[in-house]
Order: structure tokens, then C-alpha cells, then sequence
């Protein structure tokens, strides 16, 4: 995907999402995704986006958002689509981290949010739609039990999927 293609798609996905700011995305190796995740986040994995939310949007900028490349790359053959499609959800998923939406801790809002956003900008099923089916086909018969999550990280920190 070119430049020029994904800042048009970001613009368009920050206006759908009602996001005021400009948004830097890095597209990067799974390596230094993985990095950034150990240093903002503590977990020593790579992992496919991570949001980094201003702490104000002040001088109109919201935040940066991180993509690893090669994980995307692999998602877009997992899921069957085009890697550029793939950097569009993981773009996506990283804009409403932006804006506040947190699907570790808001009972599936951002999920509701990014589906209706998915089909609005044309987009193969989204980071929260696949996650979730992805845990239900894991998970074992028998009581549902919640953990308490930590809460939305500050600037010095960043969302992940």
C-alpha cells in the first residue's frame, strides 16, 4: 500500500470515527513492535498494532499509532484478504484506541464501534470481531469468569489489541 493510499484511508477512518487531530502511523518490523510493547506495556511480544494516544489533542495531534508489517502480512493470508485491507483494520483499531475506546474494559462498545465502522469504510471483519471469535472457539465449557483489567494507558504507555 502506498503513502499517498494509506493517509487517504486515514483520514477518511478518523473522520468516521470522529477523531480530531493527525495521527502518525509507523509501519514497521514485528521486531520493534515488539520492543515498543516491552517498553510502554510491559509484555515481551510482538504484536500487530499499538496506539500511543496524546495526552491531550492540543496542537491538533491525537496520537501515533505502530503497525508491524509482517504480522499484518500474515493476518491478511490467515483472514484472506489483501495485506492493504489488513493495514486498514489495524489502522482502524488504532484510530479508536485514539479516541478513547478500550475493548479490554468497555463491554464490547469498541467492538460495536469498529464493526459499524468496518462496514462503513469496507473493510473484511474487524480486530475485535476476530479476537472475540477467536477466544469463543478456545474457550471451555463451563463458567464464564471476568479479570480486572488495568486501566487505559496514559501517554507513557500504549493500547494494544
Amino acid at each position: 500500500m502506498s503513502m499517498r493510499t494509506l493517509a487517504r484511508f486515514l483520514a477518511r477512518a478518523r473522520n468516521a470515527a470522529g477523531l480530531r487531530g493527525d495521527v502518525n502511523v509507523l509501519v514497521t518490523s514485528s521486531r520493534q513492535l515488539r520492543q515498543l510493547n516491552r517498553r510502554y506495556r510491559g509484555k515481551d511480544k510482538a504484536t500487530d498494532v499499538l496506539s500511543f494516544p496524546a495526552g491531550s489533542h492540543e496542537n491538533g495531534f491525537a496520537g501515533d499509532i505502530a503497525i508491524a508489517a509482517e504480522i499484518a502480512a500474515q493476518n491478511a493470508r490467515r483472514y484472506g484478504h489483501k495485506p492493504a485491507d489488513e493495514l486498514k483494520i489495524l489502522t482502524l483499531h488504532g484510530i479508536l484506541h485514539l479516541a478513547g475506546y478500550d475493548h479490554e474494559r468497555d463491554n464490547g462498545r469498541m467492538a460495536r464501534r469498529e464493526a459499524q465502522l468496518r462496514v462503513k469504510l469496507g473493510l473484511p471483519a474487524s480486530l475485535t470481531e476476530r479476537s472475540a471469535a477467536a477466544r469463543s472457539s478456545h474457550r471451555k465449557p463451563g463458567p464464564r469468569t471476568s479479570a480486572k483489567r488495568s486501566t487505559r494507558p496514559s501517554r507513557s504507555k500504549a493500547g494494544a489489541r
